[in-house]
């Protein structure tokens, strides 16, 4: 699937990924990802079930600067675990989170999925506009952490 807004794209095509650029971040910039390996990266793009792109300019046409990522973990009917999600601190306050999360949230595959989850420490505000609230039964949930 491939969304266009104001000279951006969105893609779901894992093909035109820039694993550098999301390595970079991930491994540099993100809180929750810091010092993972570009192996490790591409392993979880690989094993991911869907992952969103965010493009200045057109990848298809191979002009085109990834500014933005996500990805799922999902059956694509009871369960999606979203993750990864960025836009690079140079495009941040222009919309493209929210556009990212719309979109994210409309796409056919996901939007009927009965429990979608995520965890954040800092974009409380961002993921609640979209219908992400507090896990209300805490006490039910359970994982383990290595």
């Amino acid at each position: 699937m491939i969304w266009q807004k104001d000279g951006f794209i969105i893609s779901t095509e894992k093909r035109f990924l820039d694993e550098q650029v999301i390595h970079q971040f991930l491994s540099n910039e993100s809180y929750w990802a810091k010092g993972i390996s570009r192996e490790e990266v591409s392993k979880a793009i690989h094993h991911s079930s869907i992952c969103f792109g965010m493009f200045e300019g057109n990848p298809e046409e191979g002009n085109a600067k990834q500014v933005g990522f996500a990805r799922f973990v999902t059956d694509f009917v009871r369960f999606a675990y979203l993750m990864d999600v960025f836009i690079i601190p140079e495009y941040r306050g222009i919309g493209l989170s929210k556009w990212l999360m719309k979109t994210i949230t409309e796409d056919s595959e996901l939007k009927n999925v009965n429990q979608l989850l995520l965890a954040t420490a800092d974009a409380h505000g961002l993921y609640s506009q979209f219908g992400f609230k507090a896990i209300d039964e805490p006490d039910k949930y359970m994982r383990r952490r290595i």
